[in-house]
């Protein structure tokens, strides 16, 4: 039976806390949060499990083997830090830390110790990526030429962190899951529309080194809630709409062919369009972060690296920590090797 100790009950600890709660072999022991009002709602919806508002008492409690970890991003690392030094394997939500330094030593500090470290990367988990993934490795989408995202809703305004770092995490760790190569380098733009200081509207570009460029629109001041990526191969292209209720990845079976031609007749397009029939392939519809926690928890009887480990968590930071350092130096190309 594996104990685990979860610190924050806000916005996301609740679906922590559920989803371990129902897993076989695991007991949800101890759960700390600051806030009075919501201590008091986890010690009426969990009567068995233990309220706290010392974190340390998860720490020196010897029934806990592994600490969740959902508060704000600016207490990741310090956090997680302090689980991994009292000996026990941690999953914290995402973005893995504040900045790319911190990521980095929590890594070494994980591996040092023994320990194993997992970011809350959910979609990973769930079945419309984890079709995409198989799709991609089948080759059936030949050469994946670009990616192009959407992730657009009204709020959630954080106070710590910009939208980039808020919402970002989400695709690009799909994108980082299905493409093993990282980008070369990262340009973004964002502007503040408010009086807290972080900008609540972005876009970032990543160009890699085969010519494959991905880009991403994020935005907490949308009227509309838009969840779109499509990726296009030489072969055929994907439709991953996170927000369709039953067919929520497609393939199409379009594209472009390129004739040969008099190379110098530069002003006469030589292309024809292909136009096939589209699938939706049947998706698994477990809850991702069901599924999510019963892998991190197979993990740990293991020993093995979860999917989304520390070191998925550092690539997606990389990215992230070059996309920030391009908006203040409005929009200029970061390469990664430079970080």
């Amino acid at each position: 039976m594996l104990g685990v100790g979860l610190i924050g009950y806000g916005y996301w600890g609740p679906n922590l806390a559920r989803n371990f709660s129902l897993q076989p072999d695991c007991r949800l022991v101890s759960i700390c949060e600051l806030k009075p009002d919501r201590s008091e709602l986890a010690a009426r919806t969990y009567p068995a499990v233990k309220t706290t508002s010392d974190y340390h008492d998860l720490l020196k409690d010897e029934d806990i083997h592994a600490v969740l970890i959902a508060t704000p991003v600016s207490t990741h690392f310090e956090l997680a830090r302090d689980a991994i030094l009292a000996g026990k394997d941690v999953l914290v939500e995402k973005p893995l830390t504040r900045t790319l330094a911190e990521a980095i030593d929590l890594n070494r500090l994980a591996e040092e110790q023994g320990r194993i470290l997992a970011v809350d990367h959910t979609f990973l988990y769930t079945g419309a990526v984890q079709k995409i993934k198989e799709i991609i490795e089948a080759r059936e989408l030949g050469q994946i030429l670009y990616i192009d995202s959407v992730r657009i809703n009204l709020g959630l305004f954080q106070p710590d962190v910009n939208v980039i770092y808020d919402l970002a995490p989400h695709d690009l760790s799909i994108v980082c899951h299905l493409i093993p190569q990282d980008p070369v380098s990262v340009r973004a733009m964002g502007v503040c529309h408010t009086n807290i200081g972080v900008e609540n509207m972005a876009y970032l570009h990543l160009d890699y080194a085969d010519g494959l460029i991905a880009h991403f629109h994020f935005s907490w001041l949308s009227p509309v809630k838009i969840r779109r990526t499509i990726i296009g191969g030489t072969n055929k292209m994907i439709v991953y709409d996170d927000l369709e209720a039953t067919e929520k990845v497609k393939i199409y079976d379009k594209g472009i062919v390129v004739r040969d031609g008099d190379v110098n007749a530069i002003y006469k397009a030589r292309v024809d369009y292909r136009t096939g029939d589209m699938v939706a392939p049947k998706l698994a519809h477990r809850e991702a972060l069901n599924t999510e926690a019963n892998h991190f928890l197979s993990c740990l009887k293991t020993r093995t690296r979860p999917i989304a480990d520390g070191w998925a968590g550092l690539r997606v930071m990389r990215i992230l920590e070059a996309g920030h350092l391009s908006i203040k130096k409005n929009g200029t190309q970061i390469r990664l090797e430079e970080l």
